[in-house]
């Protein structure tokens, strides 16, 4: 196979395979996290052919961000029991076949089941979920790093690809946006099919940081797997640590992929800003937001996490307040989109780090699963919302109002937090099934 002489090439170069399959993931993650922005793109053109309104289409975006949201748990026991390699491929499959079928779609619940419903699936199994497996599975040492990189991805791609997207859609129309999303989520897949292991030990390797080669974990049935992450809610719930982590990160997805991600284009050609240059600016935002997530995961292990939460809402407030007064011109957008895109998703590192010592080491995968979840249900919230108020008041701005008043709640929620008792490596892992080991410095680059 191509991945076992890969991997005896890498090896007599001192170089693990398990940066092969960072890679592939990192690939897998850009793209379906590109597919997941590309609505944001695709709305006035939709509005424009079906007469559907800003509303109407929201509501398949809330959907599909509901159910992004919810397989996160669910798609840790599915990888386990199945196999990374067959639910990656078998999760691109339903995406691409959502967008193809979008081609040929005429009446509004088509393009709730579709965009919505098949979409929501697909991309809630390539979730933060797919991140910590990978870096829980191949890492000890440079654990930290991978999930860094991973989750930079998967934010970074709902914004870079949008300008391209949004020229496509401006000179060939809709449909050749559908079309370039398909390609790369062909390109993902063949990578995945090449390279992809499930385990270390498929190529007879260790974890990179270990010395022994792990065998994998006893098989059990599909139905003890999924029943995992409900029991492990069952126990969270009734911590006042966990609703306070879900009601933080419910505001984080009101105010980031569900306001900005789907409806920042719409809101730019309100004030007379083309979609090309709208789409330019959340790609900024998507650069800033890549070493912004990175700089987090290094002050995460520093400093108290939650004071960096109290900063990271407070000042995400702060920006979504300003946003309604930069006149919508570029050097009000650009200083938007700096401050803005460093904080897009800061708080996934500080989050982590809070529900792994709370919780332990071996739940924090689902533990933050769960906290997940109640992200994308505010992401939800704010796609359908925002979309309701321009159809009912003409106007986004409400919508950002209320969102950067839910931030500067946030900033408060987050220092309510007792703070934690445990003493705690520095290494931020989401990986279910973890087991850590003393002395090892799995948070080093």
């Amino acid at each position: 196979m191509v991945s076992t002489a890969l991997a005896s090439t890498l090896a007599r170069r001192n170089i693990h395979y398990g940066w092969v399959v960072v890679a592939a993931t990192f690939l897998t993650m850009l793209v379906t996290a590109g597919a997941m922005g590309a609505p944001g793109v695709l709305i006035k053109p939709l509005q424009d052919e079906f007469g559907w309104e800003t509303s109407q289409i929201s509501s398949a975006l809330a959907i599909r961000l509901i159910l992004f949201g919810f397989m996160g748990p669910f798609a840790a026991a599915f990888m386990n029991y199945f196999g990374v390699r067959k639910v990656i491929v078998f999760a691109l499959a339903l995406i691409g076949a959502g967008f193809i079928g979008s081609l040929f779609m005429t009446t509004l619940w088509q393009l709730l089941l579709l965009w919505g419903i098949v979409v929501g699936f697909g991309t809630g199994l390539t979730a933060m979920v797919l991140a910590a497996t990978i870096s829980s599975r191949w890492f000890t040492r440079h654990r930290g790093l991978v999930v860094g990189m991973l989750s930079a991805s998967s934010a970074t791609g709902q914004l870079v690809f949008l300008p391209l997207m949004a020229e496509l859609t401006e000179r060939y129309g809709w449909r050749s946006t559908v079309f370039f999303v398909c390609a790369m989520i062909m390109v993902a897949a063949l990578a995945v099919l090449a390279f992809m292991r499930d385990r270390p030990a498929d190529l007879n390797l260790p974890a990179l940081g270990e010395t022994h080669v792990t065998p994998p974990p006893a098989a059990t049935s599909l139905g003890v797997a999924l029943m995992t992450p409900i029991t492990v809610l069952r126990e969270i719930s009734k911590t006042s640590t966990f609703w306070i982590l879900f009601a933080t990160f419910f505001i984080c997805g009101l105010s980031t992929n569900g306001l900005i991600q789907t409806h920042f284009v719409t809101l730019c050609g309100d004030f007379g800003i083309v979609p090309v240059a709208a789409a330019s600016v959340l790609a900024v935002m998507g650069i800033f937001d890549f070493f912004g997530t990175i700089g987090s995961g290094w002050l995460s292990d520093r400093f108290d996490n939650r004071w960096l939460l109290f900063w990271y809402y407070g000042l995400r407030g702060l920006s979504l307040l300003y946003l309604p007064f930069s006149d919508f011109s570029f050097y009000g957008l650009s200083i938007f989109a700096i401050f803005y895109g460093l904080d897009w998703i800061a708080t996934v590192p500080p989050t982590v780090k809070i529900a792994a010592d709370r919780f332990g080491r071996e739940k924090v995968g689902l533990v933050f699963g769960w906290v997940f979840a109640g992200h994308q249900l505010g992401a939800a919230t704010a796609a359908y919302g925002a979309g309701l108020s321009r159809t009912e008041l003409s106007s986004y701005l409400p919508a950002f109002f209320v969102a950067g008043a839910f931030c500067l709640l946030a900033s408060i929620l987050a220092i309510t937090l007792k703070k934690s008792g445990l003493r705690c490596s520095p290494l931020i892992s989401t990986g279910p099934g973890l087991e850590t080991r003393p002395g090892l410095s799995t948070g080093s680059v």
